[in-house]
């Protein structure tokens, strides 16, 4: 098979230019679902992978229930995505009510040789407007496969109970079938490993239904937002490690210097985030 560099050399789409309403009811409805309060006025860190949502139609969508194309979607045969991480670099907030407009451009393509083979690491760079300013730069990270990998494991050994840690803020944290499906409703996520539990252990090959990671990213801002609620986040720089499952518990943890994880035991780091304050 030709490398991943054949089919992304002439790839660069042009950036593209959306608006949205920010209407309050998807943060109702995420509040709900994170049994937290639901904001006012302003959106909190992260809360906008609630707005500017993509719905194609259902016969657009592959078998996996992923978008089978895409504007950012790059053309890989077979293509497997990892949402890796990101970076948020935040000026102000957004309001809610007031329309706002989102820059999406691709910031970096870069293909790389792991163990398991070739990878295509994709950077998509969201700058985000409301009133004609800027008022914060959202970056993630996705990395793409051609084909099945081979290090899944179906029947790979689970943690069975929360970590043990000293940190200063923690939060238990077990991902349940129904908050998988509402995430997936509030985020127009239509991948089967989040819903689908046959498909996610006999097709995909995991043990589990997949826990959506900017879930986990959210847990991690939203545990350091209620901690220190006297200081404004200016930015998140997260990455995710390892995938968490459905039934598994684990520990959000933090503290005031804004190094904040998700743990499993014994003691694994499945994903990290490092927070500024303002």
């Amino acid at each position: 098979m030709p490398g991943l560099d054949t089919y992304l050399r002439e790839w660069r789409p042009e950036p593209l230019v959306e608006t949205d309403a920010l209407r309050p009811d998807p943060s109702r409805a995420l509040a709900a679902a994170l049994e937290t309060a639901a904001p006012d006025d302003v959106l909190p860190p992260l809360w906008h992978w609630l707005h500017f949502l993509d719905w194609p139609r259902h016969s657009e969508l592959g078998a996996d229930g992923h978008p089978a194309h895409g504007h950012f979607l790059p053309p890989v045969p077979d293509r497997r995505r990892m949402f890796a991480g990101g970076r948020l670099t935040v000026t102000a907030p957004l309001r809610l009510g007031v329309p706002a407009e989102r820059t999406t451009s691709l910031a970096d393509v870069v293909v790389k040789q792991g163990r398991s083979g070739e990878m295509a690491f994709v950077t998509v760079r969201g700058e985000y407007r409301q009133d004609g300013e800027l008022r914060f730069v959202d970056e993630q990270d996705y990395v793409y496969r051609s084909g099945e990998s081979s290090a899944k494991n179906p029947d790979a050994a689970r943690p069975t109970a929360f970590p043990v840690s000293g940190a200063p803020w923690q939060q238990a944290f077990t991902g349940d079938p129904v908050r998988l499906f509402q995430f997936s409703a509030l985020t127009a996520n239509t991948h089967r490993i989040h819903y689908d539990a046959p498909y996610a252990r006999d097709v995909e090959a995991y043990p589990g239904l997949v826990v959506h990671g900017p879930l986990l990213v959210l847990l991690m801002t939203e545990l350091a937002r209620h901690r220190a609620p006297g200081r404004e986040l200016a930015g998140v720089d997260y990455r995710l490690r390892r995938p968490v499952f459905a039934g598994d518990p684990v520990l959000i943890t933090g503290g005031p210097d804004g190094d904040m994880a998700v743990r499993a035991a014994p003691d694994e780091v499945m994903a990290t985030a490092r927070i500024t304050f303002g």
